[in-house]
């Protein structure tokens, strides 16, 4: 038997039950069984696996949700693991991600304002607010980074956005489709939530960022800030913010979408 962390969190205890489903139905086919064990004081959902199939299943959950570190002393430099923002300091220089290391203590990794000013906006010295604001950063966006620095002295981790990251959000400026970002809430909350603001004709598809995570795409010509008083009110514990690909356009003003 296996005893992991999920590098995926919960909002709130009925959720685990939602996992426990998810899971089975990920797993189905395989001789192995799996048990929620709740989630960590930073929400982290923890799982045993137990059953003959039991390294097939942690293999696949590892490829396809993720695993957390969870002990900083296993932490290994150029590591690329899913992380959650959990602290935005508007005037700082830095906004910090928790990836799951708890072990013996809980860890941020930070990612320094010169890094994102490098990867996202060509090395201009544009302020961290500025940028929290053209690509939508908020508490609990869930981003993939690379780790670069460890000083395990000082139990400090320094990250960059991972190449899969920034090619995601490449794709997404390449649309110029406006995305919805939904933090919090279940698929069929979402769904639920779009048909009684009567939003389904501004949608053509949700994209999935974590189990309680989304993007919901948006048609072009479709200004995704316009639907966040309408669904907002129909998910009062999720989290919106925005992504807007012409706006990050005409601020770079170079075809960013384009560069690889």
């Amino acid at each position: 038997m296996f005893t992991v962390t999920l590098s995926a969190k919960v909002y709130n205890a009925y959720q685990l039950k939602q996992v426990n489903d998810i899971l089975r139905l990920m797993l189905k086919g395989l001789k192995v069984k799996t048990e929620i064990l709740g989630a960590t004081r930073r929400r982290w959902i923890q799982v045993s696996v137990s059953g003959e199939d039991e390294e097939v299943a942690l293999h696949y959950l590892e490829k396809e949700i993720g695993l957390c570190p969870e002990d900083f002393a296993k932490l290994k430099r150029f590591s690329v693991i899913k992380g959650y923002v959990t602290a935005l300091r508007k005037t700082g220089e830095r906004i910090y991600v928790d990836a799951g290391i708890f072990k013996p203590d809980a860890i941020d990794i930070e990612i320094p304002l010169h890094r994102l000013q490098a990867q996202l906006v060509d090395g201009r010295k544009v302020p961290l607010q500025r940028i929290i604001d053209l690509f939508g950063f908020c508490e609990n966006l869930p981003l993939t980074v690379k780790v670069y620095s460890i000083n395990r002295k000082d139990n400090h981790v320094e990250a960059m956005l991972s190449e899969k990251q920034l090619a995601q959000y490449r794709e997404w400026i390449k649309s110029l489709l406006d995305r919805l970002i939904i933090l919090g809430a279940s698929a069929s909350e979402v769904k639920q939530a779009l048909k009684m603001a009567r939003c389904n004709r501004d949608v053509i598809d949700i994209e999935q960022l974590g189990f309680f995570e989304w993007a919901v795409v948006c048609k072009l010509g479709t200004d995704a800030a316009g639907l966040i008083p309408k669904i907002g009110r129909k998910l009062r514990n999720a989290n919106l913010t925005i992504f807007n690909p012409r706006k990050i356009i005409s601020f770079t003003e170079m075809p960013f979408y384009l560069r690889e």
